[in-house]
């Protein structure tokens, strides 16, 4: 999916080669992948004369934001604190990650005041 989000549309040919690099994947694999989320719905293709050219038909951040969930409930029984203390226990923290956290947090509480002041 990422070479699609970063650079689409993309014919098979055009697939191979990127696939090879960034996952290892033979041509049959990519092949194969491709067939497999093009009957998902998750990519599509317009054709041009007999080649096909693939484009996603999700957006990144909701991918992104759906397999965070599915890890977190997976691994963390869905508790984003206890994630965050499995973290600080292995100081795998840097200050600018503990910055980055803190904005994130902040941002977040702003978020919720808003609503919860439209509810009011």
């Amino acid at each position: 999916m990422n070479c699609l989000w970063e650079k689409r549309p993309l014919s098979l040919m055009q697939l191979v080669p990127l696939l090879k690099e960034s996952a290892g994947w033979s041509k049959s694999t990519s092949a194969t992948m491709v067939r497999r989320m093009t009957e998902k719905e998750l990519i599509g293709y317009e054709e041009n004369g007999k080649t096909k050219y693939f484009f996603p038909k999700v957006d990144k951040q909701d991918v992104v934001v759906q397999e965070t969930r599915d890890f977190l409930q997976r691994i963390y029984d869905g508790s984003v604190g206890m994630m965050m203390s499995a973290l600080v226990r292995q100081d795998d923290l840097s200050a600018e990650d503990i910055q980055e956290l803190q904005e994130i947090l902040k941002a977040a509480e702003k978020k919720t005041q808003k609503k919860q002041k439209k509810k009011k």
